[in-house]
């Protein structure tokens, strides 16, 4: 069956995730940080009453720390029974990916963003890192208390 993403930008990288997990796409808005959490934690935003706690998303891939503008956005994700808010520089477009679409990752070793992707995708020549949402929270940290 095929899948829709919604695909964005962090730098020059196409990334995607399958767009049932998306819940919003809202502009930027500071995070207030919070003590002892992961680096790629930014801290938590409050959307319409919840805590939603705000992660780096490219400082979670290994690519570097964001410098968050008036032009990022986050898009809100449901990741298990959690929201969770994905800092990225822009969100480009739904795309359908056909059955047939979907490659698994080449051997790339042990390296972090590696661990975070389902597969590629190639659409219209373009290659879109696929994002596994539920690799990219840390089992050992307990975010359910900011929910």
């Amino acid at each position: 069956m095929p899948r829709q993403l919604i695909t964005f930008q962090i730098g020059d990288q196409v990334l995607g995730v399958d767009i049932m997990a998306i819940r919003e796409i809202r502009a930027w808005s500071p995070a207030t940080p919070l003590p002892n959490v992961p680096a790629h934690v930014r801290g938590v935003v409050n959307l319409r009453g919840v805590v939603l706690p705000v992660l780096d998303l490219s400082h979670r891939l290994g690519w570097g720390v964001t410098d968050p503008s008036s032009r990022h956005v986050i898009i809100v994700v449901k990741i298990g029974e959690q929201l969770q808010g994905l800092i990225v520089d822009a969100v480009n477009d739904i795309v359908t990916v056909p059955d047939d679409g979907m490659q698994p990752l080449p051997d790339l070793g042990d390296t972090p963003a590696a661990s975070y992707l389902e597969g590629l995708a190639t659409i219209d020549q373009r290659l879109i890192l696929v994002l596994a949402l539920e690799r990219l929270i840390d089992s050992s940290t307990d975010y359910a208390e900011f929910a």
